[in-house]
């Protein structure tokens, strides 16, 4: 069984920071970060905080853990999302790697890709990856109340 490591989660639960530290050391940070005109539609991010990345979240750690991090984060998402019923979209971005394109969906992408399928009940969410973003909305909300800014 794969292990998902302990979760700081906030003190007060609409907070939307949450930390985690592997078994080498690496801690990280996963935060839902709400759209100014959109507070229903969620941006997470989530990245390595260690001092000795110089503040470059999005590093590979290369520590082949990969999956424990990425169960670990699941679970995060799935708190989150309890304690949040309302939110109707999720997002990710996957930062590219220097020699990945900035339109096309990296590998990393393709990893959130995968684990969002685990996550969000595709009878209930459409799941869309497009370009190097992946989105996650609520079946109820695919109409016309859509914010013009999302193109799936």
């Amino acid at each position: 069984m794969v292990e998902i490591y302990d979760i700081t989660y906030p003190v007060i639960r609409s907070y939307a920071t949450y930390y985690f530290t592997t078994k080498y050391g690496m801690e990280y940070e996963v935060r839902f970060g709400r759209k100014e005109d959109d507070i229903l539609r969620v941006s997470i991010v989530f990245g390595v905080i260690n001092d000795e990345f110089d503040g470059e979240e999005y590093v590979v750690t290369n520590k082949g853990d990969v999956y424990s991090v990425m169960n670990t984060i699941v679970k995060i998402i799935e708190h989150y999302m309890e304690g949040h019923p309302a939110v109707y979209m999720y997002e990710f971005m996957g930062e590219p790697k220097a020699h990945e394109d900035d339109n096309k969906p990296t590998q990393r992408l393709k990893l959130y890709y995968r684990y969002a399928k685990r996550i969000w009940d595709e009878k209930k969410w459409k799941i869309v990856m497009k370009g190097n973003k992946v989105t996650i909305i609520r079946r109820d909300r695919l109409d016309s109340r859509l914010p013009k800014d999302v193109d799936i």
